[in-house]
């Protein structure tokens, strides 16, 4: 009883075995029970839900992010205090993100010049054959774009001063830090400052003193937010440049007046002095003061 028959055919593969998400024939898999939104609904691809790839998690907070508005909190930190999984595994789950084309993190200087990350949720990764909507995402790849730099054009070109003199530059440097003070519109970056800080220098060098360069930096700026205070400094280092100071003869030194060769009337010792002069100087001297 306890024998097995060798000869019996194996037991057939089920279909469910062969594709667990395939509906049972006899009462069993999922039924739905749904009802058409109107208001508050976001509309996600199978391509995501039914991913085949990626996690669980990664697929959950994928629909998350495509239901989040746009300028919602959507980095690490963000995430893992609205949800109880830690920033490990929310990490993990946007690399997954990122790998498959979901997710685009893109690097953003802004107008103080700090660099900011910003995430791009992409609801279609996936090329078709007919046009896709244009949602600005990238096809999906196995390995992760590299991240856009985006940024505002290369600063105008600025005067370069003849001398590079230590003192130079950094009176230069001084006074495009302190331009913040008289307005705070100016308050520029360390790369802005060091593109504008030869432009300042040539003004210095033309004998313009930091007060005039400043007020010719600062003076009659329009009302409207400043969008580039960097690139209005160099046009104006540029278009206001003053001339150079005119050429100077060096005065030339006056030789000492050469006196005639005459005799001491007391010493009969030669000396050099005026001709109002009769005694030389150690005989006038022992004259002022007798013993």
């Amino acid at each position: 009883m306890g024998i097995r028959n060798p000869s019996a055919p194996p037991r057939a593969q089920s279909a469910l075995d062969a594709n667990p998400t395939r509906t049972r024939r006899h009462g069993g898999g999922i039924t739905h029970d749904n009802t058409r939104h109107t208001t508050r609904f976001v509309v996600i691809g199978n391509h995501l839900v039914q991913h085949k790839e990626l996690s669980l998690l990664a697929i959950g907070l994928g629909c998350h992010l495509q239901s989040l508005p746009t300028g919602a909190g959507a980095d690490i930190k963000s995430l893992a205090a609205r949800f109880p999984e830690g920033p490990t595994r929310i990490a993990a789950a946007l690399r997954e993100l990122e790998a498959h084309g979901y997710l685009r993190r893109e690097r953003h200087r802004t107008e103080t010049g700090r660099i900011v990350t910003r995430t791009v949720s992409c609801n279609q990764p996936h090329a078709s054959r007919r046009e896709p909507a244009d949602t600005g995402c990238p096809p999906a790849k196995r390995t992760p774009p590299p991240p856009r730099r985006t940024g505002h054009k290369a600063l105008p070109a600025v005067p370069q001063p003849g001398s590079k003199a230590p003192a130079l530059l950094q009176t230069a440097l001084d006074l495009l830090a302190d331009l913040r003070r008289h307005d705070a519109r100016l308050l520029l970056s360390a790369t802005d400052t060091a593109h504008l800080v030869p432009g300042v220098a040539a003004w210095l060098e033309r004998d313009v003193a930091p007060s005039a360069v400043r007020h010719a930096l600062t003076a009659g700026l329009p009302d409207e937010p400043l969008h580039r205070p960097a690139a209005l400094l160099a046009h104006r280092l540029t278009d206001r440049l003053p001339p150079p100071p005119p050429f100077r003869t060096p005065s030339a030194a006056v030789p000492p007046p050469r006196h005639p060769l005459q005799n001491c009337e007391g010493c009969d010792r030669g000396f050099r002095a005026p001709e109002t002069e009769s005694h030389c100087r150690d005989c006038r001297t022992a004259v002022a003061s007798p013993p």
